[in-house]
């Protein structure tokens, strides 16, 4: 009997690495590291149910770590900029990226 790939296995893989790229965009890193989590998850369980039958357990289990740590990288990032608008506000955060364009050479 010729194996299968595992069900949505690139795909669970691919939404691991973006959520690593998005991890900085204010939670999109969160949902696609969900998502993957909740595909692997799935995709595990049926692999396990009959092994012999299904291939790309690899990239499911890829997929899986990478998930968890694009999940751990934005929910740091969302901590961080939670903790800044409540110390700083948001004027303080529109100053402080002001400067930081001015010292860039970004702004005017």
């Amino acid at each position: 009997m010729e194996q299968q790939k595992l069900p949505n296995s690139t795909l669970i893989l691919v939404f691991g690495i973006i959520s690593i790229v998005l991890c900085c965009c204010y939670g999109i890193g969160i949902i696609l590291g969900i998502i993957a989590l909740v595909l692997s998850a799935k995709a595990i369980k049926l692999y396990k149910e009959n092994p012999d039958q299904y291939s790309g357990y690899k990239n499911v289990t890829t997929g899986r770590i990478l998930a968890i740590v694009g999940l751990a990288l934005s929910a740091i990032w969302l901590a961080y900029v939670i903790y800044m608008y409540t110390t700083l506000g948001e004027d303080g955060m529109r100053q402080m990226s002001d400067e930081m364009m001015k010292e860039w050479g970004l702004g005017a």
